[in-house]
Parts: structure tokens; sequence; C-alpha cells
């Protein structure tokens, strides 16, 4: 029995070793100054680690998942404005199928009747993907305006194009249908109930000793201010961006998923039908508001999560993928956008992500696993 015991302890700390030579190599190579990882299930947390350093410097802060604070870049679109959305349909207060004219009166052009809310959840509304606004507008009021009347390119439904200006509008629905801000709505409905206390856009100026920092502006590093220069725009608050996390409120919000909406406490934030049918698989490796795991080609999620696996990922550098099948959570967050010493820094970081997974999905798999936080290992059997 010990020697079985030894063996399987063994075989999961070399699923742990794969994970941090994993994130090693992206330090290495200048992918990303550091990272923080969070593994779990729908109960347990099975690593919680951070590593590297804010910065390339080795006298900068260490990362750590309890209390570093990342922008989540396009994280923003699905746990905030896609679980506001939820909430709101719970409540009767949102109709995915009617026009979002019917929210957004002023959301007017060729062929826009024909938009509905469930297209800009799906990615189908036929907006192209971006449009420059920290160019083209001078206030929040001219950057909104840019946006609602920017005409299709396609027609509604007939295509999938991933597009910013679709989570704008989202965002925007929320408002309307809530009566509140995005971020006061999300806030009230989503972070607070699952205890998420570091979840908020606009972070205050006292918490920016630690958010990894984005940019190196003329020798000085950039913590606190948004990468996404669209955001910024915007007041700072958007459906596309602007969200700041860390590594533990996010594996929080994963496992209210893998609980069918129940948080930590027990209560029921949404009922299981409203997160069955948001994270099932509709326009090809879309869902509502998620993107689904593609099968059949190794990527950023590698070879072993299953096809019910559902994620996001952020251009500054930040992921999450929920398998249900598999009872798993993997998070992933680094500040890619800090100053990176290699020109493919995306395909790098992606490229580990896929390692990342497989290795979680071994942890996961084991019969006698290792809880570790930080430095410390718990045998649990």
């Amino acid at each position: 029995m010990s020697f079985i015991l030894a063996f399987l302890f063994v075989f999961q700390t070399g699923a742990l070793a794969d994970i941090d030579d994993a994130v090693a190599d992206g330090i290495r190579v200048g992918a990303f100054p550091g990272a923080v990882v969070v593994v779990g299930t729908r109960d347990t947390v099975l690593l919680a680690r951070g590593y590297g350093h804010f910065t390339y410097s080795t006298d900068s802060r260490v990362p750590s998942a309890d209390s570093t604070i990342y922008d989540l870049a396009s994280l923003t679109k699905v746990v905030a404005t896609t679980a506001s959305v939820m909430r709101l349909v719970e409540a009767e207060q949102l109709d995915l199928d009617v026009p979002v004219q019917r929210y957004l009166p002023d959301f007017v052009g060729e062929g826009k009747e024909q938009v509905m809310v469930r297209h800009l959840l799906e990615h189908r509304s036929g907006l192209r993907a971006f449009l420059p606004l920290n160019d083209r507008a001078a206030t929040a009021e001219e950057a909104r305006r840019l946006v609602v009347t920017e005409a299709l390119r396609w027609a509604p439904g007939s295509r999938m194009e991933y597009s910013d200006l679709n989570a704008m509008l989202l965002g925007w629905v929320v408002e309307s249908a809530s009566g509140l801000s995005l971020d006061a709505y999300a806030a009230r409905e989503v972070f607070e109930p699952l205890g998420m206390t570091q979840s908020r856009f606009r972070p205050p100026r006292d918490s920016r000793p630690r958010i990894a920092p984005v940019g190196l502006w003329r020798g000085y590093v950039i913590a606190g201010e948004l990468h996404d220069q669209n955001a910024v725009r915007l007041g700072g608050v958007s459906g596309h961006a602007g969200l700041y996390s860390t590594g533990m409120d996010l594996a929080r919000y994963a496992q209210m998923y893998l609980n069918q909406g129940r948080d930590a406490n027990g209560v029921q934030l949404f009922r299981p039908q409203t997160v069955q049918m948001f994270t099932q698989r509709g326009y090809r490796h879309r869902s509502l508001g998620w993107e689904m795991n593609d099968t059949t080609e190794e990527g950023h999620t590698g070879r072993l999560l299953s096809d019910s696996a559902f994620g996001h990922g952020g251009y500054t550098g930040t992921s999450i993928w929920i398998d249900p099948s598999r009872d798993l959570f993997v998070i992933v967050l680094t500040n890619r956008v800090y100053a990176p010493r290699t020109r493919r820094s995306i395909s790098t970081l992606r490229a580990i992500r896929g390692r990342i997974a497989d290795a979680a999905v071994a942890l996961r798999a084991e019969e006698c696993s290792s809880v570790v936080i930080g430095a410390k290992i718990r045998k649990r059997c």
C-alpha cells in the first residue's frame, strides 16, 4: 500500500512540475515576467501559485494568487458582462430574443432592427471586430455614439465575427435593463454574492502596488492604468474590457459554474438551466458569451480538456477555462503586455497555456492529489 501511495505522489508531483516548467519556460524566453496559475475542482483548489516577478527585475514583487490584481482585458466579457446578462435574464428584466433596439433605441441603421441581444453574445451581430475609439472620439459620449451608429458589415446571424463592439453594446444593454451602471450592477449581483472582493472596475489608487504592470513608459512602470485604450476612452468601465481581479477571485467564479450556479456558501446565484443555456455549444465554437473548446486541433487548451470545456482569454495575457465534464478549472494570469522580450509572446503564451491545461488534467486525474498553496503541499487521499 505504501509503495502505491508513494508512486501516486511522485506521479502527481510530476504533473505539478510540468506546470512549473511551462511557466518557467515562458518567463525564460521573455513572453511574460510573472504569472499566477490556479487549478481546481468544484470544491477544492489543487494549485494556487505565483511565479516570477511583476517585472523582469528580480527586485520587483512576486505574484500572488490571493493578492496580485490583474488587468483582465477581454475576460471582462465573461466575468462581468455575460454574468450580468445572466442575472437579468433570470430576473426577467432582459430577453435575449428581442431586438437590441428595445434596450438601445439609438442603435439604428440598415438591418439593425434584426440584431437580437442573443446575436451580441454569439458575436453574430454583423458588426466588425474593432474601432479605434481612442483615436476617433474625444469623450466617452462621442465614443458610445460611434459604436451605436456603426454600420453592419454582414447580415445579422449570417457569420461569426468576434467583436469588442458586441460586448460594448451588451454592457449598455445591461445598464438600460437594470437602471444601474455596469460596474455597479456586476458588483451587486455577481461579485459581492460570490465573495469576489478584489474584482472591480477602476480600482482605487491605494491598490496599485498590488496590480501587475501592463507597460513601461519612459522608464516608468505602468500599473493601474488600463491597457485597452478604448476602455480608457469609455471611462474605464465597458462591456469588453476594464475589469481587474485576482486568481482566487476567479477561482470562486469558476467553482460557481462547476457547481451549476451555486456559490461557495451554498447560495444559488444562477439556476442550473441558466448555466447550461449559456455554456452549451452553439454556433461553431461559441456559446452565449463564452468560447467552446475546439478539440479538432491542439492549441491554447491543450489536448485533454473535453469538448464541453468553455473559457475565454484576454489580450493582456489572461485566461480562464472551465471543464464541467472533468470537474476542473484552469486559470492562467500573466502581464504578457509588459515589455515583452519575444516578438511572438501571444503564440508562446498560447502554447504554454496548452501545456498547463494538459498538466492540470493529469493533476485532477490522480486518486491521491496534493493541495498546493504557495510552497506548501498537503496530500489528500
